[in-house]
């Protein structure tokens, strides 16, 4: 995929610039093992999943189900509703997004400010408990039996995984093929596995680490409510047939306090990440010590930190849920300062 980290110089749609994103070298050991971040926030949006919003639209219209003036129709906690809201801007079609209050804010008003249509199933709910299984059912029963209509259905649309196709050729090309783990949040599946589905072809010898949160159901465990967004299974929720457990060699949980010290603590170093990132971070740079010496790690950070400033950087916020914990953002901190001595 020549040129692929390359932006082009000029673009004549927002859609365009999707994809190319850094990579930023976050710590290092003192046996050479380094930990990357790819850092998808650097696209329209904000997020990775845009890359995936792109991939169903272009397959809806290539099967001829979705034509001009058509309306699409997704169950969404903002990321994948925000992606979109900006394909359906640029192509003419309505965009109705089936949410609930657990969504972060800011998303919701950005995804309205697109022109989407929000519909909420717990409109009188204080949003702290996920309606994801509510969400689907009811953007399933709207778009059923309605002319070029589509419901995208995220966690079970093939088209899902291939738009995480570009990261894999971008990951090989910038790293030469030098990527010893791989390490992602499993969310609907799509993005950690269908990078890897396509590293796998180019690259081998790397370890796929799939990261969910602490009452998430995917790995096994026990179901409860959690809060961050946009990734795991919940309790009521089918496991997406994207989530490929074949292709994950390691399934891990990281709790919601971890997960969000992390987000706090890394923000200390100018970089701030989304909920679920820290998730994912808290556990690559748990295990970074023990690798082999001069393992490449690479941890997909899909989306940044600003979207969350009434929550995770929210000291009120996170006091009120139980969160906020000065101990944790330490704990990681100190490590974190360790780790970037090496570099």
């Amino acid at each position: 995929m020549p040129g692929a980290l390359r932006r082009p110089d000029v673009v004549s749609r927002i859609s365009d610039l999707i994809g190319y994103t850094p990579l930023l070298e976050l710590a290092t050991t003192e046996t050479g093992s380094r930990l990357l971040l790819k850092l998808e926030m650097f696209n329209p949006t904000g997020t990775a999943k845009i890359r995936m919003a792109r991939a169903m639209i272009d397959a809806a219209e290539a099967a001829g189900e979705l034509r001009a003036g058509g309306r699409i129709i997704e169950s969404t906690s903002g990321n994948t509703g925000l992606g979109l809201s900006v394909i359906a801007a640029e192509r003419d079609y309505t965009f109705t997004a089936v949410v609930d209050n657990h969504a972060a804010v800011d998303k919701l008003r950005a995804m309205k400010a697109l022109g989407a249509e929000l519909v909420y199933v717990d409109a009188d709910s204080d949003g702290d408990e996920l309606h994801t299984a509510a969400r689907e059912e009811l953007a399933e029963n709207m778009a059923r039996g309605r002319d070029n209509t589509i419901f995208t259905e995220q966690h079970n649309n093939p088209a899902n995984g291939v738009g995480y196709f570009s990261v894999a050729h971008e990951l090989a090309e910038a790293l030469h093929g030098d990527i010893g783990v791989l390490i992602g949040a499993v969310g609907t599946g799509g993005g950690l596995c269908g990078t890897a589905r396509e590293l796998a072809k180019i690259t081998s010898g790397f370890t796929v680490v799939g990261v969910e949160p602490k009452g998430s159901i995917a790995f096994g465990g026990p179901a409860h409510d959690y809060y961050q967004s946009g990734t795991g299974t919940p309790e009521g929720a089918g496991i997406g047939a994207l989530v490929d457990f074949d292709l994950i060699d390691e399934g891990v949980k990281v709790g919601d306090i971890e997960a969000f010290a992390t987000c706090r603590a890394v923000a200390r170093t100018g970089v701030l990440i989304g909920g679920s990132a820290g998730g994912v971070l808290y556990e690559a740079l748990t295990r970074l010590p023990s690798l082999p010496p001069g393992t490449t790690m690479v941890a997909l950070i899909n989306d940044g930190g600003e979207k969350y400033m009434d929550t995770v950087f929210n000291d009120d916020w996170m006091a009120a849920h139980g969160l906020l914990s000065p101990e944790a953002e330490r704990e990681v901190g100190e490590h974190l300062t360790k780790l970037r001595r090496n570099r």
